[in-house]
Order: structure tokens, then sequence, then C-alpha cells
């Protein structure tokens, strides 16, 4: 494996970093928190995205989109890891729209994937029941036949940009416990949508559904539903691996500037061994994540089907685990100021800890990982 970006993923990579330090760096995500704006991004600077042609940017061909591939989208993410860059990209780049691809009909596919690429319109993946028990797939909301249809009842918790969607994409399982896929609308009766503030003050949701009229227009059919959200959700795990990477590099990066700057008993902190000791260890450990996250990248991209969900497994675990071990030693080697909202450490820590959760944490890929493996 080359690993070798082709110059539109390299293109799209600096005309990325370059856009979102300039338009969309850390202090914006301050004022989005400070201001505690619901939706937790900015709408004109989304639509420039839009504009860009980042919702499109994995898309094939056949569904007006750009093609880059995974390794070009995961750019990207790295790209927004560094700067904290608050967006909807995750849900209406990759989620929303590679389900629809796999599992939704064709005049879905028709009325929804136009209004993802311009930005009219967001879908948001309701996989996580209240309880919050992860992997979903066992889901407590029930989709139950009706004279005229179906009804579907539960909670959703943990909706990724579910605030201001238009649509829910929600898993459900029938009564007869086979799962589904059903695409209700934001304001189909019984659906309700509340705000879960969150520690790093993205966009999410908590949904109810209470007696919602499903119509057979509405479900998810393409493929069974078990396959199809796994897939999509291993690409979604692959660039939430990638932005991962892109935090921590920003981290480290500033931790060890810190370590040069920060003078105690006349010199560097930066001169002490031991401190030299663990910046080693934390490089290290990043250059194992960008190989694990690259890898994951473009078996997406070859086609390569069998290998991908273990190595996302790999990735995500791995993001998992540094995500919690480099940010705490970020911290620590900060000292005092290293807890205060001043210092920007704080909120990659925030986000940090959320991206180590989301669609699955270090103990849940390394168990699929082993069973991957067959042990």
């Amino acid at each position: 494996m080359t690993m070798l970006l082709s110059q539109e993923q390299e293109l799209l990579r600096d005309s990325a970093a370059a856009f979102l330090a300039q338009e969309a760096p850390v202090a914006q995500q301050r004022r989005l928190r400070d201001a505690r704006v619901e939706q937790g991004f900015d709408t004109p600077l989304w639509q420039q995205m839009v504009e860009m042609g980042w919702p499109v940017a994995v898309l094939p061909e056949s569904h007006q989109g750009l093609d880059v591939g995974y390794l070009g989208i995961g750019a990207v993410f790295e790209a927004i890891g560094r700067n904290l860059s608050a967006q909807p990209l995750l849900s209406q780049a990759v989620l929303a729209p590679e389900l629809l691809i796999r599992a939704g009909s064709a005049a879905q596919q028709a009325q929804w994937l136009p209004l993802l690429a311009n930005g009219q319109a967001r879908l948001a993946l309701a996989l996580e029941d209240s309880s919050g028990q992860y992997p979903a797939h066992r889901s407590g909301t029930l989709a139950e036949r009706t004279a005229s249809g179906w009804s579907l009842c539960g909670e959703k918790s943990f909706v990724l940009d579910g605030v201001g969607a238009k649509g829910f994409m929600v898993l459900a399982v029938s009564e007869e416990g086979v799962p589904g896929l059903w695409l209700v609308p934001a304001d189909a009766r019984g659906v309700s949508v509340s705000p879960m503030r969150m520690i790093d003050s993205r966009n999410m949701a908590h949904v109810r559904f209470d007696k919602v009229a499903l119509s057979s227009e509405m479900a998810l059919v393409g493929r069974p539903a078990n396959r199809a959200l796994e897939e999509v959700l291993d690409r979604g795990r692959a660039c939430l691996a990638a932005e991962s990477l892109g935090l921590l590099r920003e981290v480290f990066e500033r931790t060890v500037s810190y370590l040069k700057e920060r003078v105690q008993f006349d010199v560097p902190i930066g001169s002490f061994q031991a401190l030299q000791h663990r910046a080693a260890r934390l490089y290290v450990e990043l250059e194992l994540l960008q190989s694990s996250v690259l890898a994951a990248l473009e078996a997406i991209d070859s086609g390569s089907e069998a290998q991908v969900p273990a190595l996302v497994s790999l990735a995500k675990a791995k993001a998992s685990d540094l995500c919690e071990r480099l940010c705490n030693e970020a911290i620590q080697l900060h000292g005092g100021i290293g807890v205060t909202d001043e210092l920007d450490i704080g909120l990659f820590f925030k986000r940090a800890r959320v991206l180590q959760r989301l669609l699955g944490d270090g103990i849940y890929h390394r168990n699929r990982f082993a069973q991957l493996k067959g042990f």
C-alpha cells in the first residue's frame, strides 16, 4: 500500500487546511461555546464549505459526487481536528449520504441527496437509545405494525447534528426483533427534539418518537439494516480517527512548544530528560496512529471491504486510547495553567473526550478487532 495522496486529494487537503485555519480556528469554537449556539456551528461558514464541495467529496460520480476518496476527506477531517472547527461534515458528507446510497430507495435518494449536497437540509442518524448502550443494534426503539402501516415509539440520545435536522434516519426493531431503518421527517407528529449539552459544545440531540405514524415509503430497505449500518459506521469511524489524529498532533505540538518556552530553575523545562522521555513516547504513539488511520482510509478507497472493519477498529481503538492518554499528559505537562479556561488546551481536551466515545470507544473496538481476528 502506497498511502500517497493523488494531486486532487492534495489540493483538497491544502485548501481545507488554509480555509479552516483562516475561517474556523479554535477562537471561533470558543465564540460558539460562549454564545451557546444550539446547532453548534456557524451557518454561513457551513454554506461556504458546501460551496467548496465538501458534502459530496466522497460520493461517487454517479450520484453527482467528486469521488476524491476517503484519503482525501480524511485529510479534511485531520485539518478539522487541528482547528477544532465546528461543522456537520461527518453527518452530512458521510453518514447520511452513504446510508442513503446503500439502503435508500431511488425516490429517497432523489429527494434527499441534492438537499444534502447544496446544504438546504440536514439528516441525522438516530442510532443510540437513551440508555447510551453501544452498539445499538439491539435497539429498544420499536416499529410496531398497525392497521395503516407502522407506529414508531422510543427515544434516541447522542444524535449527532440532530438539532435543526429536517429528518432522522432511525434504527428501530420490529415486534419480531428484526432491525430496520426508517427515514422520519423532523416535523412528523410525535417527534420531539431537545438539545443535549455536551462538554465540547457541539450539536447533539435527544429525540423522542411517540407513536409516530410510518408508511412503507419511509423505510430504508436497500440492504439489511445491520450490513448497511456497519459499512457506513466504519466510514464514519475512520473519519473520526482522522479528526482525532489532527487534534492530537496539534495538542502535541502546542505542548512541545510550551516545554521549550516554560522556564523553571533558570532553564526551559523541556531540557529535563524525564519530560523529554514522556514527549518521545507520545510522538511514537502518534506515528503509529497515523499509520493505522491511513491504512483504514486506503482500505476503504481500494474497495477491500473484507479488511475495512478490522483496520477501522484498529485505528479507532488507537485514536480513542490516545485521546485520553495524550490529552491527560498535555494537561499535566502544562502544569496549573493547563486546567484554566484561558488556555486552548482545555478545549482540545473536551473535544477529545467526545471523540474518544463517538461510534464506539477503545474497549468496544478492541473487542471487535479481536472477534474479527478470531479470538
